[in-house]
């Protein structure tokens, strides 16, 4: 979450004098005299990212978004001292759910790195928002695809030998990319002729169909 945004916190029990209140005190993330006392406090020696401390602050919302409470947490990582090593902490945010342990949440988001560079292998090399389907379900069907392929390049990458292209370096550790352009075009987008096929096939009998309305 960036820092400079607005929270507010969960108002009290209603007094029976006028309207109820909506919000309690602001916290504003860039201001710590706004925050309060965090519910709990974690630290931990962890062997990559050396000291690191987590806050928690429970029941807290956006100002138009007054029945969605969160949890926020601050990610701070510490010197020998207890000095910050990195000027600006992590906010993060936990909405739904009953969230896991505070020991084990904050590690969650070290995930995104790897999720974010899949889906963008995704649409840029496995063509996953290139067809235009027609219903949900094959849009369903062609999503399920994608995590099958991408397994079955990993687990390729020692059956085939590297074939980089002219400006790229020869590599012993294939990514399921590196391992798609080794198989070739042929090989590698043969599923996607099938799968046109298929939906070409599906397209020209139900415009084929003598029960079909007009307009389909």
């Amino acid at each position: 979450m960036r820092s400079n945004l607005c929270l507010w916190g969960e108002p009290g029990a209603y007094t029976g004098i006028g309207c109820p209140r909506k919000h309690d005190d602001k916290f504003k993330l860039n201001e710590p005299t706004t925050w309060g006392e965090a519910a709990s406090v974690f630290e931990v020696d962890d062997p990559k990212l050396k000291r690191v401390r987590v806050s928690l602050w429970k029941n807290l919302h956006f100002r138009k978004a007054v029945t969605r409470p969160m949890s926020l947490l601050r990610v701070e990582r510490l010197d020998e001292q207890g000095n910050q090593r990195v000027s600006k902490p992590l906010w993060l945010a936990w909405v739904g759910e009953e969230m896991p342990p505070l020991e084990e949440v904050w590690r969650l988001y070290l995930r995104r790195f790897t999720i974010d560079h899949w889906y963008r292998f995704l649409k840029q090399r496995l063509h996953w928002t290139v067809p235009k389907l027609s219903t949900p379900k094959q849009c369903e069907r062609w999503s399920d695809l994608m995590p099958l392929m991408t397994w079955e390049l990993w687990l390729a990458r020692d059956i085939v030998a590297d074939n980089p292209l002219p400006w790229q370096k020869s590599s012993d550790k294939m990514t399921p990319g590196r391992v798609a352009q080794a198989m070739g075009s042929k090989t590698f987008y043969s599923v996607m002729c099938v799968w046109e096929n298929f939906t070409g096939a599906v397209v020209t009998a139900i415009r084929k169909c003598p029960f079909r309305k007009r307009g389909w």
